[in-house]
């Protein structure tokens, strides 16, 4: 999800969820120790549960990097095995370290001693890399990162082929095998076995939790982000418990807006991530296409989505998502 889940995204998601658990972009070691950290780590408070995602595979600067996400208050640290990317690669971190588990071990030891005991460390993976796709390697993986302290695994359920295929067609060609994340964790009951991967709709995610015990959602939760409104209280059993309404959503949002913007930031940047808030009902072409004509123009304000959320109300758009078809 790099460039996708900036702190603009997570803090528009969090205006829809409560409780779910939201994620950083991943963020090299070499970003935070020689870069413009406050760039990467500032959140706005009202984001947590937020964790950080880092890329990296030395140890001593991902316990470096580990100590400023802490100082920066975020409620967990996620060390990126997963992200395919030839960049990323080349740069001995995301899958390929999936090749290496005691290197990702020692990572993650050094991650956990230079934290609050508190503070928990965990590991984003694939269920294998290359020819190096079958069970046994991926237990032996999650046996080696588990005894140095990691508790939390957050299993893509594809393998990655580093050489061949783009990351993009890592993302759809390898099948889902869900199977394998709920024998992991049958295998490994004392862990936390989180499945990631191919989930676009809370239903889905219910029926992987009566075999695993968290589940990640990425792309599904950015391209119709609504999905989330039901989240508190059909994954975490808030009664009660809904989101507020979409305007009430896209209001809020020109308040943020005009806050950032006080701060330099472009109004584009904000506005991308809100394009899909009103993806599948009455309205939603005439919301992503004010906000792509006017948003990059110079001089566009936070009117600009109180303009395109009026265009929306011209149509009739239900306040509320229907409830998903919640598998129980």
């Amino acid at each position: 999800m790099m460039d996708w889940t900036d702190r603009h995204d997570r803090y528009f998601l969090r205006l829809i969820s409560r409780r779910t658990l939201l994620y950083t972009e991943m963020v090299t070691t070499g970003a935070l120790l020689h870069g413009d950290a406050a760039r990467h780590l500032d959140h706005d408070p009202t984001e947590h549960p937020v964790a950080l995602q880092l890329g990296g595979s030395d140890p001593r600067g991902l316990a470096a990097a580990a100590r400023m996400g802490a100082a920066w208050g975020y409620d967990e640290i996620n060390l990126n095995v997963g992200c395919p990317s030839d960049r990323v690669s080349s740069g001995r971190f995301g899958a390929c370290l999936m090749a290496e588990p005691a290197l990702v071990a020692d990572g993650v030891a050094a991650m956990m001693g230079a934290l609050p005991g508190d503070l928990p460390v965990t590991v984003k993976h694939r269920i294998g890399i290359d020819d190096l796709d079958g069970y046994d390697h991926l237990c032996r993986f999650v046996d080696t990162v588990a005894r140095a302290g990691c508790r939390v695994f957050i299993v893509h359920a594809r393998k990655a082929w580093l050489s061949g295929l783009s990351p993009r067609e890592n993302r759809e060609i390898p099948p889902l095998r869900p199977e394998v994340v709920r024998r992991l964790k049958a295998d490994f009951p004392a862990l936390t076995i989180v499945h990631n991967g191919g989930v676009r709709d809370l239903a889905t995610a219910v029926e992987h939790l009566r075999h695993v015990d968290g589940v990640m959602i990425g792309r599904g939760a950015y391209e119709t982000p609504w999905m989330l409104a039901e989240a508190d209280r059909a994954i975490f059993g808030e009664a009660g418990a809904t989101a507020r309404d979409r305007a009430s959503v896209a209001r809020a949002m020109a308040v943020y807006a005009e806050r950032r913007m006080g701060e330099g930031v472009p109004l584009q940047a904000i506005t991308r991530h809100i394009l899909p808030l009103y993806h599948g009902v009455p309205g939603a072409r005439a919301w992503r296409r004010h906000l792509s004509e006017h948003a990059h123009r110079r001089g566009a304000g936070p009117e600009v989505i109180l303009e395109a959320l009026a265009r929306v109300e011209s149509v009739p758009v239900p306040d509320t998502h229907p409830a998903p078809a919640v598998v129980t």
